[in-house]
């Protein structure tokens, strides 16, 4: 190969790369206590603010017209596919880190400070709710 096809190509291969370093995407969520497929959720960018939502949920059996009654906010009684989890996290400035956003644990309706950080190169996301000093960190893996 010629060295400037080697060049367009590697920066090619890296700008690529640089693009997962980011939450928006699908991404899979994982229980915590069992290691199995949770749900499926979508990381959308709008003005500079992230949102998620969730867009199918994979335990098995699991209805597919449940919806968030543990939610206490205008989410409450919504269904869960589709429902808003993510509000307004943003790029810490120099950082591939996503923060002072919010997070909603659908199961238990409590809403935690949010932090997103793409690792592994971007193909997974480690997504951290906080409530003052306590704490938990989830690792989700990226979807096609």
């Amino acid at each position: 190969m010629k060295p400037l096809a080697i060049a367009l190509l590697a920066g090619a291969a890296a700008a690529a790369a640089q693009a997962q370093m980011t939450p928006v995407g699908r991404w899979q969520s994982v229980d915590d206590k069992t290691g199995e497929p949770k749900a499926q959720m979508q990381i959308l960018e709008q003005d500079g603010q992230l949102s998620g939502r969730i867009e199918r949920l994979l335990r098995p059996g699991a209805d597919p017209q449940a919806r968030c009654t543990a939610c206490t906010d205008e989410r409450k009684d919504q269904p869960l596919v589709g429902l808003e989890i993510i509000r307004g996290a943003h790029k810490a400035e120099g950082r591939d880190v996503w923060e002072g956003g919010k997070i909603l644990d659908p199961e238990s309706g409590k809403v935690y400070t949010l932090r997103l950080t793409p690792v592994e190169g971007g193909s997974k996301l480690e997504v951290r709710g906080s409530v003052g000093p306590f704490w938990r960190t989830q690792t989700w893996l990226r979807q096609p």
